[in-house]
């Protein structure tokens, strides 16, 4: 017996020392929810990509919007040299000539956004030497040409103008993705937190039920040692106090893995030590279905993106349309050019080459293609469409289930508090009745048993309606708690960067 006793008292000293020793060690941290969601934010890889893939669409919108605006370039030539052996029927003979030149191009050009055509200011300054043997003739000197270009695409779509709402759409979209991401982020980052506040909460149940199973002990070695008990009793104490002493060890090792797999996951050191703060007090939250559901359906993320992709699918058939479409080209140029072998008189007597010249594509027979990819993209369109009024069904649907969920939390969290209350009069009643001799060891322990059930059951029933009421958040993207919009601050930003 007191063998059994002094182990008993060995194995509390050990569980105490489990307890304070790491604490005296390092200092422990203490992490808030908020706390654990800052850490996975600068940690997660998924955050990160999704930020990155931000950054690829902003950059490439601002790459593509700066080539909106006028080019300026300078192309030089220092070299060009060619000689050409060619034969001239009129006279029928060979002649050989010789080329050296040395030029230069100043270009200066502007897309026009509103025609997607293009004006382009070119000057072109050489200075050229060439030499042939007909007439043993040979010119040097130097030459420019200026002129003024018109380009314009007619009866077609403007390209320029459809890549910049796509590249817009795709940061959008890019970011609406890190604006999910950080919503599921948060959802895992709560349900982790609080995986570890319920095995936290179990170990203080199986502390609490391993030192009343040490009284029971006691109490029934007092009665065999004095005779008022058989020692049938003090054999099934024994067997109750270990199987607590296995509980507790059990409730230890399930706490340590959870606070692992809660550091993994927010990127902490595996090393590093903590505990968690947080209040988990059942205060009602008033949830308004109809708010939540019109909420829902004017802002989830979601559903923009469907709407993205529905414009997409547009763009896929406006481009589907133009394939072996009827198209033409305007192209405009008026030019002015001189030659002289002295520089500053180039321009003595200027030559005008105005040039006009308009293309027609008239398409004659293409087998169907252009047919067979117009039906492809709009059963495209139509595919999205479909996609947009299911993600609108999902929305609706998942607001009235997280609804209706968080009504059954709310009573379910009122009776375990009663249920609660009611175990621990039971036990109390009842662990008086075992010192009295009124009560076996097993049945008290059914009692104790009946207890930590109950405790951990209203744990859990608070932490399920934190994270449905979080869940709500996520659904409907408005804040009850605070009756404010839940919209990432961040989102609009980054669009309008």
């Amino acid at each position: 017996m007191n063998t059994v006793f002094n182990k008993t008292i060995v194995i509390a000293g050990l569980i105490l020392l489990f307890v304070l020793v790491p604490g005296s060690l390092h200092a422990q941290r203490i992490l808030t929810l908020e706390d654990a969601m800052d850490i996975a934010l600068k940690n997660s890889p998924e955050i990160i990509k999704s930020e990155l893939n931000m950054t690829i669409s902003r950059e490439n919108l601002n790459a593509r919007e700066a080539a909106t605006k006028s080019l300026i370039r300078f192309q030089l030539t220092p070299f060009y040299y060619d000689q050409t052996r060619s034969f001239n029927e009129f006279f029928a003979t060979w002649n050989t000539s010789e080329t050296k030149k040395v030029y230069g191009d100043f270009i200066v050009s502007q897309p026009i956004k509103l025609t997607d055509g293009r004006i382009t200011l070119q000057n072109q300054l050489a200075w050229q030497d060439a030499s042939s043997d007909y007439g043993d003739s040979r010119s040097k000197g130097y030459n420019n040409n200026l002129f003024l270009r018109y380009t314009q695409p007619v009866f077609t779509y403007n390209k320029l103008r459809m890549e910049l709402n796509q590249l817009r759409m795709s940061l959008e979209n890019s970011t609406l993705s890190y604006a999910l991401q950080r919503l599921y982020l948060e959802r895992q980052v709560t349900q982790y937190f609080y995986t570890v506040y319920q095995r936290k909460m179990a170990l203080t149940v199986a502390e609490d039920e391993y030192r009343n199973q040490q009284t029971g002990y006691e109490i029934i070695r007092s009665k065999v040692e004095g005779g008022l008990s058989a020692r049938e009793e003090l054999l099934q104490a024994e067997l109750n106090l270990a199987t607590s002493e296995s509980n507790l060890q059990n409730a230890q090792v399930n706490l340590a893995n959870a606070m692992d797999n809660f550091r993994q996951y927010i990127g902490m050191p595996l090393s590093e030590d903590f505990d968690i703060q947080t209040n988990v007090e059942y205060n009602e939250v008033a949830v308004n279905m109809e708010k939540a559901i019109q909420n829902g359906l004017e802002t989830r993320m979601e559903l923009r993106q469907r709407e993205i992709n529905i414009k997409n699918s547009q763009d896929q058939l406006t481009m589907a349309k133009s394939t072996n479409e009827f198209l033409g080209d305007i192209d405009l140029s008026l030019g002015l050019f001189g030659e002289d072998p002295d520089l500053p008189d180039v321009y003595e007597k200027p030559t005008r080459s105005p040039q006009v010249k308009v293309t027609f594509n008239i398409p004659i027979w293409d087998w169907g293609e252009r047919k067979s990819r117009i039906k492809a993209a709009e059963a495209g369109i139509r595919i999205e469409e479909i996609n947009l009024e299911n993600e609108r069904t999902n929305v609706e649907l998942g607001i009235r289930q997280t609804y209706r969920s968080l009504q059954n939390l709310s009573m379910q969290i009122v009776i375990a508090r009663q249920n609660e209350k009611n175990a621990e009069l039971t036990y109390e009643i009842n662990l008086e009745r075992y010192k009295n001799g009124d009560l076996t060891s097993m049945d008290l322990g059914r009692y104790q048993n009946q207890l930590s059930e109950k405790k951990m059951n209203l744990a859990n029933s608070l932490i399920s309606y934190k994270l449905e009421l979080l869940n709500m958040k996520i659904q409907s993207l408005w804040d009850f708690e605070n009756n404010i919009s839940f919209v990432p601050k961040d989102l609009q930003e980054n669009i309008e960067q």
